[in-house]
């Protein structure tokens, strides 16, 4: 029975990344180069973040991968690859990012938002528990 592998998500060329810290925060990024073992050059042409070199710890893996991305490869070919692999439509229906987006959204509701977000919630539950009731007398 083979062993089985401890990481699914590699630090490698063309790995796509999302930026934690620094310039770039919360976009999407591609590795393009390994500086050593505690910092990668990445790029985001695509998604507006520079060229730069960046620590491990300040981004995160992402599942995704672009395909034949050549090492050290400058920004126009970054920006072929990353487009012509779709990372950032993948990226807007998995998910991370629909989470990310909801927390967004809620930290950014003003008090009147989350006071039609309650009424709103206790139609439904009124209409739910009509059908419920209606459902069970029958």
């Amino acid at each position: 029975m083979p062993a089985q592998e401890a990481f699914k998500r590699y630090v490698e060329v063309g790995r796509v990344v999302l930026v934690n810290k620094g310039e770039g925060e919360g976009k999407l990024a591609t590795i393009v180069e390994i500086v050593d073992h505690n910092r990668a050059i990445i790029d985001g042409p695509s998604t507006g973040v520079p060229r730069q070199v960046l620590r491990y710890r300040y981004t995160t893996l992402t599942p995704f991968v672009v395909p034949g991305l050549p090492r050290g490869a400058g920004t126009p070919t970054v920006k072929k690859f990353f487009d012509q692999s779709d990372v950032v439509e993948k990226w807007a229906k998995s998910s991370w990012a629909k989470k990310r987006e909801a927390l967004k959204n809620k930290r950014e509701s003003t008090d009147f938002d989350r006071f039609s977000i309650m009424l709103l919630k206790k139609q439904r539950r009124f209409l739910v528990q009509k059908a419920a009731a209606k459902q069970a007398k029958a």
